[in-house]
């Protein structure tokens, strides 16, 4: 058998005992053969790797990658591009790039399709892995597929994570009014992203969005805890977009009330699309988010960084929701400040 000459570090999950859910302590790096890029593909060398729910969710055995995508967590990446398959026409060897991945990203290298590269725009490499996957879901949820218009009203549930923080700044760079709910900690912190109005969500955010004319659009991650509410707090016309499930996933809805209002209830996944998709998404990304970003109106907000090794501790901070903003893996060998 022949040696295997490249190998690259990356994040594996050991298997739980039965009946039990793998924990942050089941992560742990492994040596894997080193990709080689197919037609239409890059290689990039990982410089960094943005944290996202949905990491939790593979680990614990819930979010499995769609077929043929690498077992490897995580959903993007900022690095250098080191092979190019054939048929790419964009990328060379040497560019700095980011990407949206189907998974793979917690890895010293990655295989990514080359209409999921985007340049980076203006910030450091490392802050630039945390953008991809947030300016995708934030975009094509707000703007491809909810149609905000300037005129309208957004409520951002989660307003001071990674996919809110992103939203907040976002709609305010486009002149829409947004307000955000989010813990009593974490308010001011929604009003510097953004938030005309921060709102506790242990209190009755309901009326409070109420009393403020109500929404036209609601980018929502709760899920089935808060669709009855997200239905009375929503203006006639408007459309709730569920992307994440942190609070259930089975929930009634009044239909009457979802038909006297008007209202469209929408659910939507980024990862499972098909890389003409993703890619599509990518260039309106490119087109309509990177200028911001280049120009300072959005910021990365970076809530820390660890090591590749210290994968674990990444992910006990994301399960406490103490963070505000992004938390990455570097590949160096201890944990750094961002």
């Amino acid at each position: 058998m022949a040696p295997r000459l490249t190998i690259m570090r990356a994040v594996a999950v050991s298997p739980a005992e039965p009946g039990q859910i793998p924990g942050p302590d089941s992560l742990h790096v492994v040596e894997l053969d080193d990709p080689t890029p197919a037609s239409g593909e890059v290689v990039v060398d990982v410089a960094a790797a943005g944290l996202n729910r949905a990491d939790l969710l593979q680990r614990m055995g819930f979010y499995p990658p769609p077929p043929g995508a690498s077992d490897v967590i995580g959903l993007e990446c900022s690095g250098i591009v080191s092979a190019v398959g054939a048929g790419v026409t964009r990328w060379q060897v040497g560019d700095e790039v980011c990407c949206l991945l189907a998974g793979g990203a917690y890895a010293s290298k990655v295989a990514v399709p080359e209409g999921q590269c985007l340049p980076v725009p203006g910030v450091s490499l490392e802050k630039a892995a945390a953008l991809p996957e947030v300016a995708a879901t934030v975009w094509s949820n707000l703007f491809m597929i909810a149609r905000v218009q300037p005129h309208e009203t957004v409520l951002i549930h989660g307003g001071a994570g990674g996919v809110g923080s992103f939203a907040l700044q976002l709609l305010r760079a486009r002149g829409i009014r947004v307000i955000a709910t989010a813990s009593a900690g974490k308010l001011d912190a929604c009003r510097g992203f953004g938030a005309e109005v921060a709102i506790d969500y242990a209190g009755d955010w309901v009326a409070e969005v109420q009393a403020l004319g109500g929404a036209d659009v609601i980018l929502d991650v709760m899920g089935a805890a808060y669709l009855e509410k997200n239905l009375t707090a929503l203006r006639d016309g408007g459309r709730i977009v569920v992307i994440g499930l942190q609070g259930g996933v089975r929930g009634e809805v009044d239909l009457n009330a979802l038909m006297r209002k008007r209202a469209s209830l929408i659910g939507t996944t980024l990862r499972s699309r098909s890389v003409e998709s993703k890619s599509e998404i990518c260039a309106e990304v490119e087109a309509n988010v990177w200028p911001l970003v280049a120009a300072g109106e959005i910021e990365v907000p970076i809530d820390s960084a660890y090591a590749l090794e210290d994968a674990a501790a990444a992910h006990r901070r994301m399960e406490s929701g103490s963070h505000v903003g992004k938390l990455i893996l570097t590949m160096g060998a201890s944990k750094v400040d961002a």
